[in-house]
């Protein structure tokens, strides 16, 4: 990721500087970061992903959807993070001071799930990210380390391909993983009958 600017900024700062260039920026702490150019597998994880979410969602009648640009931020930080998917629960947004002129999320009650696609930037999703989401009580942030480009500490050793499902109970997140054909197990979705093999796109 490249430091966009070399001083720190406020989230509000942040917001009026974005630029309308299809480059994607995030606020770490103050800092803008632009965002790495995704990989195709990067993107076909998110596609299928979205598809088989979405599918869930129709055939339970859930009043979600899935947004790509919103920014979640907890309050009381000057950090905002676009998650690679982020379920939205549109009933709350009359809760969202933000919402209307920052399409910013700070709610628990508007954001079911995040999830992340790991690239380069690793240590972001498995610390400040996880760190972030867990602070703002979202129930269910899942990272996808497809490439098992995590340290060892994160997803174990030898290094493998690796989702890692983080559950909000007792006001803290309880971190179960899944590898090759285990079944994952979604505590928003359970009627989600995939394998880490499915959602990490390993190849044969």
């Amino acid at each position: 990721m490249v430091q966009a600017l070399p001083k720190p900024v406020t989230f509000d700062e942040f917001c009026e500087w974005y630029p309308d260039t299809g480059v994607r920026y995030e606020l770490h702490d103050g800092v803008i970061v632009e965002m790495n150019q995704p990989l195709g597998k990067h993107e076909l994880i998110i596609f299928t992903l979205c598809r088989s979410l979405m599918s869930v969602v129709f055939q339970l009648d859930l009043p979600y959807g899935i947004v790509k640009n919103a920014f979640v931020k907890p309050q009381q930080s000057n950090s905002a993070y676009c998650p690679d998917v982020l379920l939205l629960n549109p009933s709350n947004l009359g809760n969202e001071s933000l919402w209307e002129t920052k399409s910013t999320l700070t709610q628990a009650a508007s954001v079911p799930l995040v999830i992340e696609v790991v690239s380069s930037n690793w240590g972001i999703d498995y610390g400040s990210k996880a760190i972030a989401y867990e602070s703002i009580g979202i129930p269910e942030y899942w990272i996808i380390d497809y490439l098992g480009l995590g340290s060892r500490r994160f997803i174990g050793n030898p290094k493998s391909p690796t989702l890692s499902i983080y559950s909000f109970v007792d006001d803290e997140y309880d971190v179960n993983q899944f590898r090759g054909n285990e079944l994952i197990l979604s505590p928003t979705f359970p009627e989600l009958h995939l394998t880490a093999k499915e959602v990490l796109m390993i190849d044969e």
